[in-house]
């Protein structure tokens, strides 16, 4: 069974930068699309990126789009979530996912999930 570990979480200044590492047990890790999704408090879960298992396409949320880079290194069975220019929005539990239906940015379409990191931007 596929596991996932978060980890670069912390906090950080408005405008610093942060780099999120999620890595995923199992030896079919180069199957699956990776998802970062994040949840702030009081608010409900919401996309951030995907890349498809290669890592030849990505997608990110307008929301970050310009500040946060999603990557994977298939030899190491890790993703990694690249955040610049923090925002104080940016604050949330971010986990990472595993998704064997490719690319999405419903969470309904990853099956595994990670147990999250906290991000805490300071204004």
């Amino acid at each position: 069974q596929v596991q996932l570990e978060e980890s670069g979480g912390g906090l950080v200044q408005a405008g610093g930068s942060l780099r999120l590492s999620c890595a995923v047990s199992g030896r079919t890790f180069s199957s699956y699309a990776m998802g970062w999704f994040r949840q702030a408090p009081g608010k409900s879960r919401e996309f951030v990126a995907t890349i498809s298992p290669s890592g030849g396409y990505t997608y990110v949320s307008e929301s970050v789009k310009g500040r946060f880079t999603i990557s994977r290194d298939n030899a190491k069975n890790t993703v990694y979530l690249q955040m610049v220019s923090l925002k104080p929005g940016d604050t949330a539990v971010y986990y990472c996912a595993a998704s064997s239906l490719g690319t999405s940015t419903h969470e309904n379409n990853y099956y595994t999930w990670g147990q999250g990191t906290q991000v805490t931007v300071s204004s």
